[in-house]
């Protein structure tokens, strides 16, 4: 008899897992424990949505057959670890091996195959995750073969590889990448469709509750939970977004509306990244919304290109390059994270928008993430750890394996160009031409160094002066130093960045 342990972000039937087990013999282990929940502070609705899936997801497999052992989260109980719960089994049942597939997070993975064998006395088989489209040791293989390693190549290696959106080993549109189609800001038409929305069950109800009486010091608010946690209604959302929101989706993706949390959004990480559903099904889906003419190509290529490529490349990239990867600063940024990273009291419209979706829902889009919070960190040299540890620990979809590349590396640049051929950094120009916030704002986008500037505008032209020895020379910023150079006002624009700077907490 073998013991076969389910982790909160494997919660699919076709698990590598499941598929090695025997249901005849075998037992399922899956647990709910304060470890998992607190090495960083999670979102009220992200354990919410683990904890209920998981339930759910136990309660389907015993419907099948399965030997099902669960402990539910009690935080005096003296299970505190995943190897607790194991080694408790261990006293009711004789088992020779400890199946497992392999997990999303290096620290738990590192912890499981350098100890957990010792400890339990357990031969430990640890499978390999066949859910991605590109296996670890697929992307080491391709990582060899380039100097720098850019997600667009990896992408059209994926694209030939599944054949998405392909047509005689050339891509259907005559283009790789339709990006530049989907930049356009939103001014209300078309309409924005309402948001599917999930009645609770009894686990849920419970699962609520325990996570507002038990983690009530975390970041969040519990009570607007509205995501799917079965596999039916994860289903329902994959659905409800190819019919109602994927024509829309490319051409608005990077828009940001006041008031407007979702956009044409898919919200599927948080199902894809916990098991719920699986990548190909949701590329599948898109890709037939193309031939059947329910969707145009650029976002459909748009869609399929977060999920076969990007996706993937981040995956890639973290087990190619952790454990080090995590202790990357290559701009040596030391300040730290401002409290209203935790509060969301602060002046700037466009943060104190993108914190108010997040505490509420758990969820911010891409470029709220990357280009405004993300962004005013990287421009303020927040330290990279403490950014990352508050994405990691805010949003839904945040497990390090995806968390970790797209801030260390995308945001933040601080593994020197891995990732980003240059930092994703930006002015208020930005935000004011990829959304309504400043028309909200105290702040005045249009001035630098005024008392009511925009904080983003001075801080812009500090962090490229400040960082020049590294960036004069990329080509693709070249334009960005020109304009330095011709700038008559610059050392104001210095002098008002610097004040910015001390006095980070008040902005």
């Amino acid at each position: 008899m073998r013991f076969g342990l389910i982790l909160g972000d494997q919660l699919n039937h076709q698990l590598a897992t499941l598929k090695y087990l025997n249901r005849n013999e075998d037992v399922i282990l899956m647990a709910e424990v304060l470890e998992e929940t607190s090495y960083v502070a999670h979102h009220l609705q992200k354990i919410a949505l683990i904890f209920s899936a998981m339930r759910h997801f136990a309660k389907e497999l015993k419907a099948q057959g399965w030997k099902i052992r669960y402990h539910t989260f009690k935080r005096e109980s003296h299970i505190k670890k995943l190897v607790d719960f194991i080694a408790l089994q261990q006293q009711h049942f004789f088992a020779n091996a400890l199946v497992i597939t392999q997990c999303g997070e290096y620290r738990l993975q590192h912890e499981i195959e350098s100890s957990w064998a010792n400890s339990l006395k357990l031969s430990v088989i640890c499978l390999e995750d066949d859910r991605f489209f590109c296996t670890v040791e697929q992307f080491k293989q391709w990582a060899k073969k380039y100097e720098t390693l850019r997600m667009e190549y990896f992408y059209r290696e994926m694209r030939k590889q599944t054949q998405y959106l392909m047509y005689d080993q050339q891509p259907i549109g005559g283009q790789w990448n339709f990006d530049q189609a989907n930049r356009k800001a939103w001014s209300g038409d078309p309409p924005l469709p309402p948001k599917l929305a999930f009645e609770h069950d009894q686990i849920d109800i419970d699962v609520i509750r325990l996570v507002k009486k038990e983690f009530s010091q975390h970041i969040g608010n519990i009570d607007s939970f509205q995501w799917a946690t079965t596999r039916q209604n994860a289903l329902l959302a994959l659905d409800d977004f190819i019919s109602n929101n994927l024509t829309h989706f490319g051409d608005y993706q990077d828009a940001m509306v006041y008031g407007s949390d979702f956009m044409f959004h898919s919200l599927l990480s948080p199902y894809l990244n916990c098991g719920l559903l699986l990548p190909k099904e949701i590329c599948d889906a898109a890709q037939t919304a193309y031939y059947n003419g329910q969707a145009p190509l650029n976002a459909v290529e748009g869609f399929i290109r977060q999920i076969l490529g990007w996706r993937e490349y981040v995956r890639g990239i973290y087990w190619l390059s952790m454990p080090d990867y995590s202790d990357q600063n290559t701009l040596h940024a030391t300040t730290p994270l401002p409290q209203y990273y935790w509060t969301g009291d602060t002046k700037m419209a466009c943060m104190a928008e993108c914190f108010r979706t997040t505490f509420e829902h758990g969820y911010a889009h891409h470029i709220q993430r990357l280009m405004i919070t993300g962004n005013f960190a990287l421009l303020a040299g927040v330290n990279p750890s403490e950014i990352c540890e508050w994405y990691l620990a805010v949003y839904v979809d945040a497990y390090e394996w995806v968390e970790l590349p797209n801030t260390l590396g995308m945001a933040m640049y601080a593994d020197g160009g891995i990732m980003a051929s240059k930092p994703y950094a930006a002015s208020g120009n930005y935000i004011h031409k990829m959304s309504n916030y400043c028309q909200h704002c105290t702040y005045n986008v249009k001035t630098k160094t005024e008392p009511d500037s925009c904080p983003f505008n001075s801080l812009y032209w500090y962090f490229m002066s400040q960082h020049e020895a590294i960036f004069r020379q990329n080509p693709r910023m070249a334009m960005v130093y020109k304009n330095l150079d011709r700038m008559k006002d610059k050392a104001s624009v210095m002098k008002h960045a610097k004040l910015l700077i001390h006095q980070l907490d008040e902005l």
